[in-house]
């Protein structure tokens, strides 16, 4: 009887270890590059889930600066070498707004870096003053693989 009951909670065990569980509160494949927006408030975008870039409302254009940077993990154990970041030449990348409607498409150059330049009016804004915003996502593929960045961009 002892015995029985050591095999059933064995049986048991193991069923519960052999389980694939789906985190439930990550539903996301890790993107393949790092964006870091220039004139982003706080750490330039890199760590913040939604950046917020600042452009002068005075200014009849808007501009929209972001470097890209692919991380070679290579070194990631030796802590005087670390993690590196490569930055990712001939990316493109699509602008739009959260609704859909296409802002443009913009490319990266050799120092991994893309901008965006449009009036206030093309991404919606008639009449920005400072505080006026535009949610916009940034969309691409590296290696195959599909990726998606939120952002804001915000007249000061």
């Amino acid at each position: 009887m002892k015995t029985a009951k050591i095999f059933l909670f064995v049986v048991a065990a193991f069923a519960v270890a052999s389980c694939k569980v789906d985190d439930p509160f990550v539903d996301r494949v890790v993107a393949p590059v790092l964006l870091v927006f220039d004139n982003a408030i706080g750490d330039g975008g890199g760590f913040t889930t939604e950046p917020t870039v600042t452009s002068k409302a005075t200014l009849a254009s808007a501009t929209l600066s972001v470097r890209i940077y692919e991380l070679d993990k290579t070194n990631i154990l030796d802590y005087k070498k670390g993690i590196d970041s490569i930055p990712v030449s001939g990316l493109a990348l699509s602008v739009t707004t959260r609704a859909g409607v296409k802002i443009a498409d913009i490319t990266t150059d050799a120092s991994g870096k893309a901008t965006l330049t449009k009036t206030w009016a093309d991404l919606g804004v008639a009449a920005p003053k400072a505080g006026s915003t535009v949610s916009l996502t940034l969309t691409g593929t590296h290696k195959s693989q599909s990726f998606a960045k939120l952002a804001r961009l915000q007249a000061n």
